[in-house]
């Protein structure tokens, strides 16, 4: 755990990814955050396959948290929530707008209390457009966005892609969004400061960046990147397994084209103009997939890195939990006090500041008597709350 936001104090009601995933990116660079929980907890300590701690999904998004379990559905569990509002720097849920609302989490309802908080709000869509009040899960999103459906551009099938590529996308915009928003803060902007990540909006920018393509320029042009959308474009087969290879750079592809004793590829008239060869990236592929299958993988890896074209094993999950670039650099070691075999590290590396020890995921409501205490409560206050079934300790 860094020391960068060392002193912001956070309140997350996040569930399943998107909230929990941003909130744990906060916490990594030493932000307080009070996750607030339903009785029931986030849904992700549910999931499937289970452990210490509860399911493997909750467990690689809620490290160096402090755990809250608050029923926002009574008055005394929305008046607790609003004493820890008075002291919070930021806060965020990912839900729709109208729930938010009847839980207090509202923009007007939390900076009423607190007009010098961050308020940031991750939904499925964003609020100003006709599909507000939609509901959104990472499925939902990959369709609505497009993703899908460029799959279906290269292969013909609408596909999703194999992993939660909504959820972490949109947390990581969360995160930006809020550091940016603390950061004018500390500058002098005045308050409040309204932060919204709607995950519609977020994914068809993400991918819309380079498949706007001719539709850039012109009212009738049509959207897709060509090369990314090349059916052959894709891992290839080698005498023994799979690997990727991309030559990029008209040099590159020279060395490539002579490695496999096809120079006289580089003599076609299209050949020297980079849009030109792009527009034959096709037959350009064809001619890679056609090579690779006279060898094994390592004798693949070794030549092409020996004259510096870009390339990889095709490596399943399984396999990286023994890759040997991971393993020197203690990727997935586990620090101490931790109920895992493996864990998932912060990967931006800071040089020069002085990290402390993460902390492994809390039960459901471990911290909830201690954050009420801190938010001005006392122990018969508290217990009351615990008998009437607002707090669960």
């Amino acid at each position: 755990m860094l020391p960068l936001l060392e002193g912001v104090r956070v309140i997350e009601v996040g569930a399943v990814v998107l909230g929990p995933y941003a909130g744990q990116i906060l916490a990594d660079l030493g932000a307080e955050v009070i996750k607030v929980e339903p009785h029931e907890g986030d849904i992700a300590r549910h999931a499937h396959p289970q452990g210490p701690g509860g399911g493997a999904l909750f467990v690689n998004n809620n490290r160096n948290k402090r755990m809250l379990a608050l029923d926002l559905k009574k008055p005394e569990g929305r008046a607790a929530l609003a004493r820890l509002v008075e002291s919070a720097d930021v806060l965020f849920h990912n839900m729709r707008l109208d729930a938010s609302e009847r839980l207090g989490l509202g923009y007007e309802q939390v900076t009423a209390i607190n007009p010098n908080i961050v308020h940031c709000a991750a939904t499925g869509f964003g609020r100003g457009g006709q599909y507000r009040d939609r509901p959104a899960f990472d499925d939902i999103i990959q369709a609505a966005s497009g993703l899908a459906g460029l799959a279906a551009l290269q292969s013909g099938t609408p596909a999703f892609a194999p992993t939660i590529v909504a959820d972490k996308v949109a947390a990581l915009h969360v995160v930006y969004g809020i550091v940016s928003a603390l950061y004018a803060r500390e500058r002098g902007r005045p308050g409040p400061f309204r932060v919204e990540v709607p995950m519609f909006e977020v994914m068809v920018a993400f991918l819309m960046n380079e498949h706007l393509s001719g539709a850039t320029f012109v009212n009738n042009g049509v959207p897709g990147y060509p090369r990314l959308l090349s059916p052959d474009r894709r891992p290839f087969r080698t005498a023994d397994g799979w690997i990727a290879v991309l030559p990029y750079t008209e040099p590159q592809w020279r060395r490539f084209l002579a490695a496999i004793g096809r120079a006289e590829v580089c003599e076609e008239g299209w050949f020297r103009a980079p849009a030109e060869r792009q527009a034959h990236i096709g037959e350009l592929y064809a001619i890679v997939a056609a090579s690779l299958e006279a060898r094994g993988t390592d004798a693949w890896i070794g030549a092409l890195e020996a004259i510096d074209i870009p390339c990889s094993r095709v490596p399943m999950p399984l396999e990286l939990l023994e890759d040997p670039h991971l393993k020197e650099i203690g990727f997935f070691d586990v620090p101490e006090g931790f109920p895992v075999a493996r864990m998932i590290p912060q990967p931006v590396q800071f040089t020069g500041i002085l990290q402390s020890p993460d902390t492994p995921p809390h039960a459901l409501g471990e911290d909830s008597r201690a954050v009420l205490l801190g938010c001005g409560y006392d122990d018969a206050e508290i217990d009351a709350l615990v008998a009437a079934g607002v707090v669960a300790v």
